[in-house]
């Protein structure tokens, strides 16, 4: 076991990012290496990995996820010089009402998985592909299942269930969260740096292309912005976060959108894109809030309304914890925008949170001031690990 390797794939509609960890007890932080194919089904796809400058590939197509996935295993296998791999972990966004612990892949969990596409159409299909390709090219390597929903299933009842009749509850029509792995590996991450202080009333803000907040005590999930789907919750890149249901019923009723157009409106062209008409990226927007006329309006009133749902979805989490000791920023927003920061923090002083200004621009462990009442940190996530730490585990009880 000590030589053989974990292969950890997280499949998006338009890329496939990978990584390779040694299998060995305790599992290192940092992969062997990483890469990603991206621009999957673009005209322009790459392939770039550790120490390699990203280069042009060509994808069928007819298959170009299948071609894709061939570049990544050949690549792979040049590199691992005849190491066996133990087995290859998969991050799957949806475990439905009856996966919560990572689970080894076979034909029936393969069945259930494919139930739970219409709850998060973005990514389910794609890890789904990728299962079914290896299962019927590699059906001799293991294959693991870890669930973006599982960390949350620790939320009380009434964080889980919605208001609807209370029949649909019990058909699985329901509050799941999602960000699991994220939020898994700051529970151990942020024990270990923040020791006893972790385990009180902490949010991890999870803040990247997707976005989501959630409430811990005692390194478990509490309470959570995203639910039945990814949709929820905070305003994201392309998706629009909370939204009256109402407006969905207008847009149906009297804009007469098809039920294709609206999914396609809440889950790529809304959020900040939609807002600011110029990029789903905060770090892109930036650049044009001093700008005049209709581009610089709607650049600043896209950041003003993208930390307004933050920081009102912490108040929230605030009032559901009965107070707040801890705040963390993850994901790529979180952790390396100073400016998107800044601004939830400096929204939310009426906590007795004060920032660091210094600390906040060197994206320091801690960057709340010596007298602020929070503790604010910004801690890189790590999902691709936990993931292989699951594997091992399974591996190891197998």
């Amino acid at each position: 076991m000590s030589k053989s390797v974990i292969i950890v794939l997280n499949c998006g509609s338009s890329s496939i990012k990978f990584a390779v960890f040694e299998a060995a007890s305790p599992l290192p932080r940092k992969p062997l290496w990483n890469g990603k194919v991206q621009g999957i089904g673009g005209p322009a796809p790459d392939f770039g990995e550790t120490g390699v400058q990203p280069f042009a590939i060509e994808l069928g197509a007819e298959h170009p996820y299948r071609d894709a996935l061939r570049i990544i295993r050949e690549r792979i296998t040049a590199r691992l010089e005849g190491r066996p791999v133990a087995a290859i972990a998969h991050r799957v966004v949806h475990g439905g009402s009856k996966y919560f612990e990572s689970t080894r892949i076979d034909a029936g969990v393969l069945r259930d998985l494919r139930s739970y596409v219409p709850l998060a159409p973005l990514h389910q299909p794609f890890a789904l592909e990728a299962i079914e390709i290896l299962l019927r090219e590699r059906p001799d390597i293991v294959q693991i299942a870890c669930f973006d929903t599982g960390f949350h299933h620790s939320l009380p009842k009434v964080e889980q269930i919605l208001p609807l009749p209370y029949e649909w509850w019990q058909r699985g029509v329901r509050r799941y969260g999602f960000h699991g792995l994220s939020y898994a590996y700051m529970a151990t991450a942020l024990a270990e740096r923040h020791g006893d202080r972790a385990r009180g009333r902490t949010i991890v803000a999870h803040l990247g292309s997707g976005a989501s907040l959630c409430g811990m005590q005692q390194l478990q999930s509490m309470a959570t912005t995203m639910g039945f789907s990814a949709l929820d919750g905070l305003m994201m890149g392309t998706r629009t976060g909370a939204l009256d249901p109402g407006a969905v019923l207008y847009l149906m009723e009297i804009e007469k959108l098809t039920l294709q157009e609206v999914g396609h409106l809440l889950y790529h062209d809304s959020g900040l894109l939609g807002v600011s008409g110029i990029s789903s990226e905060p770090r892109v927007i930036l650049r044009h809030v001093r700008d005049s006329g209709e581009a610089g309006e709607r650049a600043r009133i896209a950041l003003d309304l993208f930390v307004r749902r933050i920081v009102r979805e912490i108040g929230s989490l605030v009032a559901a914890l009965g107070g707040l000791d801890m705040l963390v920023f993850t994901a790529g927003i979180g952790e390396h925008s100073e400016e998107i920061r800044g601004r939830v923090c400096t929204d939310l002083a009426w906590l007795g949170l004060g920032l660091d200004d210094q600390a906040n621009a060197a994206h320091a462990p801690v960057i709340s001031s010596a007298d602020s009442r929070v503790l604010v940190g910004v801690e890189p996530t790590n999902e691709e690990w936990v993931a292989a730490r699951d594997t091992v585990r399974l591996l190891a009880h197998s």
